[in-house]
């Protein structure tokens, strides 16, 4: 099981950052984060992200093989999408994971720094130099 610190492989990032690539499912993932962890049915997903029918099922089903959507069947009918919130993590850790590396002007007290925390700033200047140097 996936934990929300798993680092993706670039491979793993690459797809589903390629399954992002489209305004739609973009706008169907962030309908589900905003929806929170119980998911929302199907038709309400529709709703509110402004697509609907087929087109919303063909993103739906992107979005799960990239492992960013889990579906659920409640009751007959009913299918609710909720964001599996573990991988959008990751996706952003991945992202920021080397965060200032090599740049100390990073970690100015006037600097937007892209860490979580001022203490994590700068975290590659002790990296490994096999680390320190992917940008």
């Amino acid at each position: 099981m996936e934990t929300e610190f798993d680092p993706l492989a670039v491979e793993d990032a690459a797809s589903t950052f390629a399954a992002l690539g489209s305004e739609q499912r973009l706008a169907v993932l962030s309908t589900l984060v905003r929806a929170g962890p119980a998911g929302i049915p199907s038709g309400t997903l529709g709703e509110r992200s402004g697509v609907t029918g087929s087109t919303l099922t063909h993103h739906v089903r992107v979005l799960t093989q990239a492992g960013l959507v889990h579906r659920v069947k409640r009751g007959r009918s009913v299918i609710c999408a909720a964001a599996a919130y573990p991988k959008v993590r990751a996706l952003s850790a991945y992202l920021l994971s080397e965060c200032c590396t090599g740049d100390s002007e990073c970690c100015a007290a006037d600097s937007e720094c892209c860490c979580a925390s001022q203490s994590e700033c700068c975290a590659g200047d002790a990296l490994p130099a096999t680390q320190a140097g992917h940008a």
